[in-house]
């Protein structure tokens, strides 16, 4: 059995920790907006009205679309480590383009590009860990990313609580909290430029001699680094004809199955509607009946379980099946839906409804981060093969953020329209369907290399040839 030692496995720590910054930012500017909205609508402020608060939410949504599909190819070209680098310089720039904002249309620009850097840390954080990591503990150290974006959202409603509570006299707290995620990409700038590369991109570029000295840094031993080395070259050399994976590439079978299978997972992902509670639960929680500032403090729950519950799904990973957690959580999910439309048409107008409100997004938040997100982020992270996968993350992740855009600009319309019950009756429906697509659809990746899980694909549709030749 292989072990680590005490130094291998801090290098393991401190690239992990260096790299999830990207992940921390990602959550910090997606749930910034939870608390800020409230401050920065009124009249001496932005004067958003309905349609530019959406527009402030889902420009950032938009922007992360885009970025996804840009950031997996930069990554492709100019390496995983320069990439989540140069990120760092976008996260601070936007952040403080977004703070001085001095009109809606102003603050619209900068959150679009936050967004690209969010979209693009969404795709090469995971690739990145994913590609470093031993097999035996990938699991964990790449839905340390997802630990890192709850954290960040928790960072955000924390820190909205606090400003909103001290200075709620002061209309102009916004700047402050959307100035404050500038200091992540201070710190994320300087821990990766102590970073290695990505050994897996480096064979790819013909650096072997540089990825071996790489792997030699964060493996044990002489044999294991030289077999990796050989297992990446060996995976390299069956894909001379996916030399810049592209979209023509679709038109091969296996690719096209995986590729299919990345987009579904992203998307189901999404529908459950998790983000209309990261993005607008302030919200949710003052129609239910809380005050402003009580909603702010009480949304800290949210950001709290969400922390808790991807410890216990980082710890469930090693224990059973990728696919047997996402169909879990997707029930649990779809209970928790149910609940909350029952709920809000039973209690309407009562003093027990805004928490009992909070105690069915808190496990609602339970079944996501525990369950459905850890699991979502791994696996998109490990089908893809090594020329495919800054092609396959990308498309994958665009379509997830997408989905997040759609929900994102449509949930206040939605719930002004249908109402609260309605709405999320919606979105329990919609799971019902996102079950049967990981059922039937989802590979299970646990225990198996990235060259394992490629070989289990192309061989997929040889022996369908085979049987159809014959």
């Amino acid at each position: 059995m292989y072990t680590e030692s005490s130094q291998v496995k801090k290098r393991l720590k401190n690239i992990t920790i260096s790299a999830t910054f990207g992940a921390l930012l990602f959550g910090y500017d997606t749930g910034v907006i939870n608390g800020a909205l409230p401050f920065m609508g009124s009249p001496d402020q932005l004067n958003l009205t309905a349609v530019t608060e959406g527009m402030v939410t889902s420009s950032l949504l938009l922007g992360a679309a885009l970025g996804a599909v840009f950031g997996g190819r930069l990554a492709d070209n100019f390496g995983r480590r320069k990439t989540i680098l140069n990120l760092s310089l976008l996260f601070f720039f936007a952040s403080i383009g977004c703070a001085l904002s001095p009109t809606a249309s102003v603050m619209i620009f900068f959150r679009f590009l936050l967004g690209l850097a969010v979209g693009a840390a969404s795709v090469n954080v995971p690739t990145f860990l994913s590609e470093v990591s031993p097999a035996e503990r990938r699991g964990k150290l790449v839905t340390i990313n997802e630990l890192m974006i709850v954290t960040g959202q928790l960072l955000a409603f924390t820190i909205n609580a606090i400003l909103g509570n001290v200075f709620a006299d002061v209309q102009s707290i916004w700047r402050w909290m959307l100035a404050v995620a500038a200091l992540p990409a201070v710190f994320l700038f300087f821990s990766m430029l102590r970073v290695p590369e990505s050994p897996r991109w480096l064979v790819v570029k013909g650096k072997e001699d540089t990825a071996l000295n790489v792997l030699r840094q964060i493996r044990d031993g002489e044999e294991r680094p030289q077999r990796e080395l050989n297992e990446i070259k060996q995976a390299i050399s069956a894909e001379t004809n996916l030399q810049k994976a592209s979209f023509k590439d679709l038109n091969t079978p296996w690719i096209r199955r995986i590729v299919l299978i990345g987009i579904g997972i992203g998307i189901c992902q999404q529908v459950t509607g998790v983000n209309s509670i990261m993005y607008y639960g302030t919200q949710i929680l003052q129609d239910a009946g809380f005050a402003t500032d009580a909603a702010l403090v009480a949304n800290i729950g949210n950001g709290v379980i969400s922390v808790l519950a991807t410890f216990f799904g980082i710890w469930l990973l090693g224990k059973i099946n990728r696919r047997t957690m996402f169909i879990i959580g997707q029930v649990g999910i779809i209970c928790a839906l149910l609940a909350i439309g029952i709920t809000s048409n039973l209690l309407e107008g009562t003093a027990i409804l805004p928490y009992v409100t909070l105690s069915l997004t808190i496990t609602f938040l339970f079944f996501q981060q525990g369950f459905v997100s850890p699991v979502t982020w791994l696996l998109l992270a490990e089908i893809f093969p090594i020329r495919l996968r800054g092609f396959g993350m990308g498309v994958s992740t665009f379509c997830l953020w997408m989905a997040n855009f759609a929900v994102g600009m449509s949930f206040p319309s939605l719930l002004a329209g249908l109402g609260l019950s309605a709405t999320f009756f919606m979105f329990a429906g919609i799971n019902v369907i996102a079950i049967g697509f990981v059922y039937k659809f989802c590979p299970e990746t646990r225990g198996r290399t990235l060259e394992q899980l490629e070989s289990e694909f192309r061989n997929h549709y040889k022996d369908k040839d085979i049987k159809a030749a014959l």
